[in-house]
């Protein structure tokens, strides 16, 4: 958990976003584009990254494009005691792409990708046939008007 003091400021704002924007863009150009020093940049770059605040700069996959255009959100119940072999079974699933743990009527959430609403049975067959899984309720998703998104709150974050 971190602190009020670990908030950003309006210069990590910019960099953020000139990196979601640009991924590929280099420490020098940021520094240009900033109007800051290379070594600014670069420090700044490294406390957000030891802080969590960045994870990585790895390319954005859309699954759709890789042949898996269903997308579906499953709620699983599970048996008391049973959540680590769960986990453990579910990441053995290549189309399970997030898991949470919830309150509320299930103990998971899990959102899975299959290539058709056919393939999509064959996925909710493997995900749930494991014997520490007691139940599953699923629906599909239909579109994604709002995508997952960050940079609201990087820009919210850095006027605090």
């Amino acid at each position: 958990m971190h602190s009020p003091n670990d908030a950003i400021d309006a210069l990590d704002g910019k960099l953020i976003r000139l990196l979601s924007e640009e991924p590929r863009i280099g420490v020098l150009e940021c520094s240009r584009r900033l109007q800051v020093a290379r070594g600014t940049v670069q420090a700044r770059l490294d406390r957000l990254q030891a802080r969590g605040v960045i994870g990585g700069f790895g390319p954005q996959v859309d699954p759709a494009a890789l042949g898996y255009p269903v997308t579906a959100f499953a709620t699983l119940e599970i048996s008391q005691g049973q959540g680590a072999d769960v986990r453990a079974h579910l990441v053995a699933v290549p189309e399970v792409l997030e898991l949470h743990t919830i309150t509320g009527q299930g103990d998971m959430l899990v959102r899975i990708v299959a290539r058709s609403n056919a393939d999509l049975q064959r996925v909710i067959d493997r995900v749930v046939g494991f014997d520490g899984i007691v139940r599953a309720s699923t629906a599909i998703a239909l579109e994604n008007p709002v995508p997952y998104r960050v940079l609201p709150l990087v820009e919210q974050a850095s006027r605090e």
